[in-house]
């Protein structure tokens, strides 16, 4: 793939919409929820016989974190490459994230925090609680899945640099997957043997490869979505089914992989080097955000209408459902069944699953339609929009995205 530049006039226009991009977010966000469900299963299922599926589920769903950053990048690169990088542009990116990321990080972090010192650290002074509040909102730890969006956080501050560097210096574009790749492992080995850093995996080097890969295909996505639509056309040839099908069993193939060494670690207690868990696990996510962007365009041209309208909602609240969902598995952890390994404890865990989807689905699309400033509280909702009627008057629509009967 080469690196075209960035003001050539065969390109499509950038700003055109993607209708693929909500719906790899949609399969994303329920790939979180997978890993989260099941996340207390992997440690407290030991002894059931349906333990191998728990394991699956919570390791082949790896995929949602990777995929987000991969998607943020993606669409970074996608709508401003060919923009020019001034005073007014760096203030109306950073004033845009900072409503649509930094206050709804410190609102639900400060929410997380009360609802921890309340069940787990009633008896903690004030100024120790508040204390460990600022540590852990600086560092992305105010509860365990937050840790995203301090790492979106360091990308946005890098953004501008990288861009830079890549209008000034076209060339690198091609080579953004290989230094993504290099920076990445760089500081894996660097960890590994040398500086042991703590929470490596709340820093961005941690994600370098995902970052870089969005950058990549954002700023190529015009001839490369021209390619993926001809692909799935009748008319096309063998060689993009082969394609297709050599990146689904790459995907299964690290998928599984991934899955068989965390069930020997797991169950039979086997050791790896971590660097194999590291290994598989970046490649199977890499290629499960091409794979999932690849299915996306599929369906968002061939898909049955329901399917990708259910989708284009759920995609269109997904950061808020991420936002909210674990404060509802927190509450519906908190009333455990203590019923050994019966058909019952299998279906309460299952039924945590569909609470964090439908629950968050709910609230965040309901916050979405009615409540004021929301989108101070669950980042970027979607608007309501405006529709003259028969009479005359305007009627305000749901926003896009809300769950309706």
């Amino acid at each position: 793939m080469s690196a075209q530049p960035a003001n050539t006039a065969a390109q499509l226009d950038r700003r055109d919409r993607l209708p693929e991009i909500p719906l790899v977010r949609a399969i994303a966000i329920v790939g979180v929820l997978c890993v989260h469900s099941t996340s207390n299963a992997t440690v407290e299922m030991t002894n059931s016989g349906i333990y191998w599926l728990y394991n699956f589920i919570n390791i082949m769903a790896k995929f949602g974190t990777p995929t987000f950053i991969f998607l943020s990048s993606f669409v970074l690169f996608y709508n401003y490459i060919d923009r020019p990088i001034g005073a007014g542009m760096l203030k109306s990116f950073y004033r845009k994230r900072a409503v649509g990321i930094l206050i709804p990080y410190l609102l639900f972090s400060i929410v997380y925090a009360i609802a921890t010192h309340v069940l787990y650290y009633p008896d903690q002074p004030l100024g120790d609680a508040l204390h460990s509040f600022a540590t852990n909102v600086l560092t992305g730890k105010a509860y365990t899945h937050l840790y995203f969006v301090f790492i979106n956080v360091q990308f946005y501050i890098l953004f501008p640099l990288t861009l830079w560097l890549f209008q000034k210096r076209p060339q690198l574009i091609k080579w953004a997957l290989p230094i993504g790749l290099a920076v990445q492992w760089g500081f894996v080995l660097l960890n590994k043997y040398g500086l042991q850093i703590a929470n490596k995996g709340s820093w961005a080097p941690s994600y370098f490869s995902y970052y870089m890969l969005g950058a990549l295909i954002g700023i190529q996505y015009p001839r490369i979505k021209q390619r993926l639509t001809s692909s799935s056309s009748r008319q096309a040839g063998p060689i993009p089914l082969l394609a297709c099908v050599a990146l689904f069993g790459a995907w299964l193939a690290t998928g599984l992989a991934h899955v068989w060494i965390w069930y020997e670690t797991r169950l039979n207690v086997a050791l790896y080097n971590s660097l194999l868990y590291e290994a598989l696990w970046n490649a199977y996510t890499i290629i499960s955000a091409i794979l999932l962007l690849v299915m996306a365009v599929f369906i968002a041209r061939h898909g049955s209408r329901w399917v990708v309208r259910i989708l284009n909602r759920l995609g269109a609240l997904s950061f808020g459902i991420y936002l909210l969902h674990p404060m509802l598995l927190l509450a519906y952890r908190h009333r455990p069944i203590h019923a050994g390994n019966s058909m019952l404890v299998h279906l309460w865990y299952a039924g945590g699953f569909v609470l964090a989807l439908s629950g968050a689905w709910l609230i965040v699309g309901l916050a979405a339609r009615w409540l004021p400033f929301a989108s101070l509280l669950f980042g970027q909702l979607p608007e309501r929009k405006k529709i003259t009627t028969d009479d005359g008057s305007n009627k305000v629509t749901p926003p896009y995205g809300v769950p309706t009967a």
